[in-house]
């Protein structure tokens, strides 16, 4: 003799469930959702913080892999930029250390790098990894050393959301 309930308790996942659990079931399943939506837009990219006496904007553009983020002055100009991405954007090169330099109280490196079409810009980069799978690819052009200098004490104030990072 089959008994009604045979059927019931087969089905995959349902042995031992109580009547409550089995009419929970469908709001479970709606705040796992919930709960990985959540996650991903808090791993979404943004740009660091600025520090406050700075008196620059940010102007993002990126997808879901990357983000750049230039930090622009009021005339327009970009001071410096920042890539954010899950992969390293630059791959510095020993021949080229620069300056020494501190972010997020982490040792870092510049590296001295050249746009072909204007010789007399100083341009700088470097590579911190901030986290796992998060890294911040920061450069800068610049026609003077003084500036040169201000820009990078500038980008060693960025308020990368209090995260640890390695530098390169």
């Amino acid at each position: 003799m089959v008994q009604p309930h045979a059927t019931n308790a087969s089905r995959k996942g349902e042995i031992g469930m109580s009547p409550t659990s089995k009419m929970l079931r469908p709001f479970l399943g709606c705040a796992l959702v919930f709960a990985a939506a959540t996650a991903s837009a808090q791993s979404a990219l943004s740009c660091p913080q600025l520090p406050v006496s700075s008196n620059l904007n940010w102007e993002q553009r990126g997808n879901d892999e990357f983000l750049i983020c230039s930090a622009v002055a009021t005339d327009g100009s970009e001071v410096f930029g920042v890539s954010l991405s899950a992969k390293p954007a630059f791959q510095p090169k020993r021949s080229n250390r620069e300056e020494k330099g501190v972010i997020a109280d982490q040792n870092i490196r510049w590296y001295r790098a050249e746009v072909a079409t204007q010789p007399d810009i100083l341009v700088r980069e470097t590579l911190v990894e901030l986290g796992q799978d998060r890294f911040a690819h920061i450069w800068m052009r610049t026609p003077s050393e003084e500036a040169l200098l201000e820009r990078m004490l500038l980008v060693e104030r960025l308020d990368f959301d209090d995260m640890r990072v390695s530098s390169n």
